[in-house]
Order: C-alpha cells, then structure tokens, then sequence
C-alpha cells in the first residue's frame, strides 16, 4: 500500500494540492470530510437520544419538584388543620372541666344544704325529744308533789285524802299556780 502513495506523491510536487499526501494538509482535509459526513450521523444517531434523555430528565425534574410543592402546601394545610383541631380540642376540654367543676360545686353545695337540713331536723327532733321527757319529768314532779300535799294535809287533818275529787283539786292549784308564775 505505501508503493501506491509512493507514486502518487511525485504529483503532488508540482505544486497542487493533493489531498493524499498527508504531510501537505491532506489529514486536514479529510478529517474536515469525516466530520463534515459524520456530524448529521452523529447528531441523529448520538446527540438525538442524549437530547431526549435530558429533556425527559428536566420534564421529571419539573414534575418532581411540582409534586414536591404540592405535598408541601398538603403537608401545611394538614397542619394548619391539626393545629386548628388541636386548639379546639383543647377549647372543648377547658369547657368541660369547667363545666366538671361547676357540676362539682354545685353537687358540693348541695350535699352542704342537705346535710344542714339533716342536722337541723336531727337538732329540731332532739329538742321535741328533750321537751317530751321535760313534759315527762315535770309531770312526774307534778304527781309526786300532789301525792307528797296529800300525805302531808292527811297528816294534818288526820284523815284520808285520797279520793280522786282531792287530787284533781291539788292537780287544779298546781296548774293554776304555774300558770300564774309564766
């Protein structure tokens, strides 16, 4: 193969161009060829795919980043709602431990009353107790007394003074008398 450039390089000394021989500028020549031919092939074959790929990437990347932003605003909004929730949740529950403590004080002051009520009724029903037994008393007194003038008038008049008009007389004088003393 070099015998063949061989002989075509005496043509190139006459003073033309000759594209074969490469120490005059023919590798220039036909690498401008090469790349002139190849760039369409290249372009369609190579940079069209690539193309593609990237243009597809940055159409991911975009639908990446709105699907970012969108969760982000749901994820705001579901916490503004939580919050929301969370403070009327605890408005609620304020109100009904007030409410607790309402119910609370008035069970308290009701129990408070009935047991004042309890106790004035025990009080009032120990005092009727009391004024019974004084009744009682008074009228055993009563008797005793009317029985003791008896005894002592029998002794002074020396006679028996035990018929029931003698005693309803004494019974008589007695209540006259107290009710003179009130």
């Amino acid at each position: 193969m070099f015998h063949s450039l061989a002989m075509i390089a005496p043509l190139s000394e006459g003073g033309g161009f000759n594209p074969i021989d490469f120490a005059a500028g023919g590798n220039t020549f036909w690498t401008l060829v090469i790349f002139v031919v190849s760039v369409p092939l290249i372009w369609k074959v190579v940079m069209g795919p690539v193309t593609r790929a990237l243009e597809e990437r940055d159409a991911k990347t975009q639908e990446a980043i709105a699907a970012a932003e969108r969760a982000s605003a749901d994820a705001q909004k579901a916490r503004a709602d939580l919050e929301k929730s969370l403070s009327e949740a605890q408005a609620s529950a304020a109100k009904l431990v007030a409410e607790a403590r309402a119910r609370a004080e008035a069970r308290g002051q009701e129990m408070v009353e009935a047991s004042k009520a309890e106790a004035a009724a025990l009080l009032d029903g120990a005092r009727r107790a009391i004024r019974n037994e004084q009744d009682k008393a008074i009228a055993a007194i009563r008797n005793e007394v009317v029985e003791l003038s008896l005894r002592a008038a029998s002794k002074v008049l020396d006679r028996n003074v035990s018929s029931e008009d003698d005693r309803r007389i004494a019974a008589q004088v007695l209540a006259g008398e107290k009710a003179g003393r009130r």
